[in-house]
């Protein structure tokens, strides 16, 4: 009996190891020969992955191009796009991830909003800078405008929004902007983009702009100065552009302040649609005016007072594009 216990004992030990010899938390567990046999099905998951979305932007794009009976790809065909080495161009642009937002905007343009487009043969050939009112609380003004350009401007033209910084410190949204073309709004880039002879869409009312409460409708706040002082430096000619239907789509009935400060937001809406649990946007009918093009000469270092009142102008010629669609406007929602 006791040779027996002895023996289980000296099993015991053997299976035991000293407590420096466990490996803190954190530590390999594996040597490396060993930490390589996963890399491979990681990387076929990855892999896989990134197929599996590519099929689904494949399969949604032919689906809207056969809804709407439009040759989306042959308006893409003929932008012209740079690339690097990898399929971007300088700013972040990936055309294959811009053909899947063009299929989900084309159908939201020509189905959900089914957007009316007026003037938009007044667009000018070459640069310009595209300045228009913004509401709705969330961009889809700029989308349909971006649509619009897209898909019924001849030739095709190809939008760039300029965005708010923030917006580069939020995930997802952060890699999502640069890839569909969309890129922060600061002058070296905007002067960039322009020196290559795109389209530049700006709101220049920024956040105060798409954040208005419903009682301020279709009243464009202050226009900030800078899109006036790139135009004179660029010999960029502006183009007014009003939109019409964005107001609706999300009603915000107050501004919470207090809380936009707390999680670090330009704007806090309250939207008594999204409290009750329809999150979609209502499906107003969009009426997207193009007006003709402006052009201005000047110092873009002149004095504020000097470029505000050329700024005025261009806010007071959207200002009255508005007031003219709101009047022909029947319905809201037809």
């Amino acid at each position: 009996m006791t040779h027996k216990n002895d023996e289980a004992d000296a099993s015991l030990a053997t299976k035991r190891r000293p407590l420096e010899d466990v490996p803190p938390v954190g530590h390999e567990l594996f040597s490396r020969d060993q930490s390589r046999r996963f890399d491979v099905p990681i990387a076929s998951c990855r892999g896989a992955t990134r197929n599996s979305m590519r099929r689904f932007g494949d399969e949604l794009f032919r689906l809207a191009e056969e809804f709407l009976g439009e040759d989306l790809q042959q308006r893409l065909d003929r932008l012209v796009v740079s690339q690097n080495e990898v399929g971007f161009d300088p700013f972040g642009f990936d055309p294959e991830t811009g053909r899947y937002v063009l299929a989900i905007a084309a159908l939201l343009h020509r189905r959900y909003f089914r957007s009316e487009v007026f003037g938009i043969e007044n667009f000018p050939a070459g640069r310009a800078l595209v300045v228009a009112n913004h509401s709705g609380q969330l961009p889809i003004d700029g989308l349909m405008i971006g649509s619009a350009m897209m898909l019924d401007a001849e030739p095709p033209r190809f939008a760039r929004s300029m965005v708010e910084k923030w917006t580069a410190q939020l995930p997802f949204v952060s890699t999502l902007f640069p890839r569909i073309g969309q890129v922060v709004g600061s002058p070296d880039n905007a002067r960039r983009l322009l020196e290559r002879e795109e389209s530049i869409l700006v709101f220049p009312e920024g956040a105060r702009g798409i954040a208005k409460t419903f009682d301020r409708r279709y009243q464009l706040a202050n226009f900030g100065l800078g899109f006036m002082r790139l135009a004179l430096e660029t010999s960029t000619p502006v183009v007014p552009v009003a939109v019409i239907g964005g107001e609706e789509q999300y009603i915000s009935i107050a501004n919470l302040k207090p809380m936009a400060k707390l999680f670090g937001m330009p704007s806090f809406p309250v939207v008594p649609q999204l409290l009750t649990g329809m999150l979609a946007p209502l499906p107003t009918r969009y009426r997207i005016y193009f007006g003709e093009p402006m052009r201005f000469n000047g110092d873009p270092d002149d004095d504020d007072a000097v470029i505000a009142k050329q700024v005025a102008s261009v806010r007071s010629t959207v200002q009255s594009m508005v007031h003219l669609g709101l009047k022909k406007r029947t319905s809201i929602f037809f």
